[in-house]
């Protein structure tokens, strides 16, 4: 695997040099700034490549920007509404000003209205760190009583309505307030952040879309961007619903198995392909990583390694990042398939045969306690999880180990 870190940018509060000192060997990162539908220009994209390439000192850092994450689908995309189709537009040429520097791997998702949703962003675990939460119940609290969502309700148990209606009453104003700010934080980041009358908006708009509906809208711009991607010589790949179930009463179809089965089939093509993020698939009981990386190993264009500790096997359940080691998710076992794959691609003479990797989010200690860096992007914590992340690696690629 190729090891990479995610990077936000210049006002990251983790720089270039740290990320070559955690050993890193590439950079994931994105044009955050520019609004969502908007192109990514030439000039942008030379400078983010620039800022990645450079030390503070202006020495070279010897990285490079080895995938976009990510190249964001826009609302009016997934709805089919408004200006959706300048948009397919302006994606692809962002595409082929990326394809044009030198980038092969486009990492996006399909998500509707919220992207990755915690409860809470600082959530203290026994050993005094602290990590992203979601609570179901929290999660219901927000969505019956302070978004106020119509029907919200039935779609939760009675147990989980209870529960929420209880915590929301001890709740004062600014814990209803600081919660509703983690739901609708957005994508890690992002500049567009929204409000509860932004969140209602797009509710509206969506209506009562099916899964069926939201399905056909991403397989038509699947249909859209997959050729030129080809063209391009780029490889997409879709990050799966975080978490991995319906919210909002607006469907998931990036959770499953049988979801990505579909996607894949539907647009058959080298350039279709799978970001798999074990922490996000592994908030699911019934995901099988091992099972997954396997059978769709030649399409899995990009690794996010992480862990996630589920609170029960509800489908629909509360979890919180784990170390990266220490979840629910056997990560030896899941490597040791990533191991195989990259095998079989270099034995196959693929030039794509190593994956780009990055060990995601993290559990903040020691010093990053203090820095309130982006939620689940610590320096250290990170670090901890890659350095652990490449001992497995190590171990599983020495030649007196076989499998």
């Amino acid at each position: 695997m190729r090891q990479t870190w995610r990077w936000f940018g210049p006002k990251d509060l983790c720089s270039i040099d740290d990320i070559t000192q955690c050993g890193a060997e590439g950079v994931v990162s994105a044009l955050h700034h520019v609004p969502n539908g908007v192109i990514w220009t030439p000039e942008e994209i030379a400078r983010r490549h620039q800022e990645i390439q450079t030390r503070r000192d202006g020495s070279p850092s010897g990285l490079t920007w080895d995938v976009v994450e990510s190249l964001p689908v826009s609302e009016d995309i997934k709805k089919q509404k408004n200006d959706w189709r300048e948009h397919i537009a302006n994606y692809k040429v962002s595409m082929k000003n990326l394809a044009d520097s030198g980038i092969e791997v486009i990492c996006y998702n399909f998500m509707p209205v919220l992207d990755w949703t915690r409860t809470d962003l600082r959530w203290t675990v026994p050993s005094g760190g602290s990590c992203m939460r979601f609570d179901i119940n929290d999660f219901a609290a927000f969505d019956i009583h302070i978004l106020e969502r119509p029907g919200a309700p039935s779609d939760y148990t009675n147990a989980i309505a209870d529960e929420a209606a209880r915590r929301f009453a001890d709740m004062d104003e600014d814990t209803r307030k600081q919660l509703a700010r983690n739901v609708t934080m957005g994508l890690p980041g992002s500049t567009e952040s929204m409000t509860l009358d932004d969140v209602r908006a797009h509710l509206d708009e969506y209506g009562a879309i099916t899964p069926e509906q939201l399905r056909a809208h991403f397989i038509a711009f699947l249909e859209e961007v997959v050729p030129v991607a080809e063209d391009l010589g780029l490889r997409l790949c879709c990050h799966p619903d975080d978490p991995p179930f319906a919210l909002l009463g607006l469907p998931r179809i990036m959770s499953t198995e049988a979801d990505y089965a579909t996607i894949m089939d539907a647009v058959d093509s080298p350039a279709n392909g799978m970001t798999l993020c074990s922490g996000s698939l592994g908030a699911r009981p019934d995901n099988d990583l091992p099972g997954m990386m396997r059978r769709f190993g030649p399409k899995v264009h990009f690794l996010h390694l992480r862990n996630v500790k589920r609170d029960s096997d509800a489908v629909m359940g509360s979890f919180y990042e784990a170390e990266h080691l220490g979840g629910d998710t056997d990560m030896v076992a899941l490597i040791a398939e990533i191991i195989a794959e990259e095998r079989r691609r270099k034995a196959e003479g693929r030039a794509d045969w190593q994956i780009p990797m990055r060990p995601d989010h993290g559990q903040d200690i020691l010093d990053d306690l203090g820095r309130r860096a982006q939620p689940g992007y610590p320096t250290i914590g990170r670090m901890k999880g890659l350095a652990e992340l490449r001992g497995v690696m190590t171990a599983l690629e020495h030649g007196m180990v076989r499998f």
